[in-house]
């Protein structure tokens, strides 16, 4: 159990060997210690990488926050000071996986040959992330048990954004029927993030998202001002998550 007394202990003994390390010279060629923006930087990337190894392997639960201080070679003092608990630790562990599935998303839709095409692959794409371990479980399974839901935490507000932009690009194309941008995006964010989650707590999730992918490419179509004649829509959905 952890006191109050140990944590202040390990916060102020943490603090202490920030603060001193910024004076020290190492000695031969007196080179001075790195910026501390940059060791702070090595910090937390040390923690993240050591909690995304144990969240993913043992699940949030499981993870012990002195198996993966002690895997980055710090101290919880250390933790708190960079994330302020668990919590904190495992909300940092969730943004850069989301960064990262978003650089891969924006890949997707980046290489589709027209607009619309991109932006339903880009969807149903972040769909089929679910059948990924690592997603499925940090970011579908534990992220919404300990953090709540999902359209509260901070990356939301970029994922609706960037559907609203595509919202309004395709109807000032002409490609889809005029609707309030924005609310379109909350649907469609919230369609496919549902979706996901549905996906990552199936007992069968390879079976669960070949009924959930097509359903969610209906409900898409719905928007297109003509199902026959819009750009890519005779064409598969050009979806590489891989």
């Amino acid at each position: 159990m952890i006191t109050y007394v140990s944590y202040a202990s390990e916060v102020v003994t943490y603090a202490s060997y920030v603060n001193a390390a910024e004076t020290i010279l190492t000695t031969g060629n007196e080179t001075k210690p790195k910026p501390r923006t940059e060791r702070i930087a090595e910090t937390r990337a040390a923690l993240i990488a050591a909690a995304r190894r144990a969240f993913g392997e043992k699940g949030y639960a499981e993870a012990s926050m002195d198996d993966f201080t002690a895997e980055a070679g710090l101290t919880r003092g250390a933790l708190y000071h960079h994330f302020g608990d668990k919590k904190g630790l495992l909300m940092a562990v969730i943004l850069q996986i989301d960064s990262e599935m978003a650089a891969r998303l924006n890949a997707i839709s980046a290489h589709a040959p027209d607009l619309w095409t991109g932006f339903v692959a880009e969807n149903v794409g972040y769909i089929e992330m679910a059948l990924e371990p690592e997603i499925q479980r940090i970011v579908l399974r534990d992220g919404p048990a300990v953090l709540g839901d999902p359209s509260q935490w901070p990356n939301n507000d970029g994922c609706i954004a960037a559907i609203k932009a595509s919202v309004e690009r395709l109807m000032a194309e002409g490609v889809i029927r005029d609707v309030d941008a924005e609310a379109a995006a909350r649907l469609i964010c919230g369609a496919s993030t549902y979706a996901a989650q549905w996906i990552a707590n199936a007992e069968d999730p390879s079976a669960t998202a070949a009924r959930a992918i097509p359903a969610f490419q209906a409900l898409m179509e719905g928007l297109l001002r003509d199902a026959r004649t819009a750009p890519g829509a005779n064409r598969q959905v050009l979806s590489d998550t891989g």
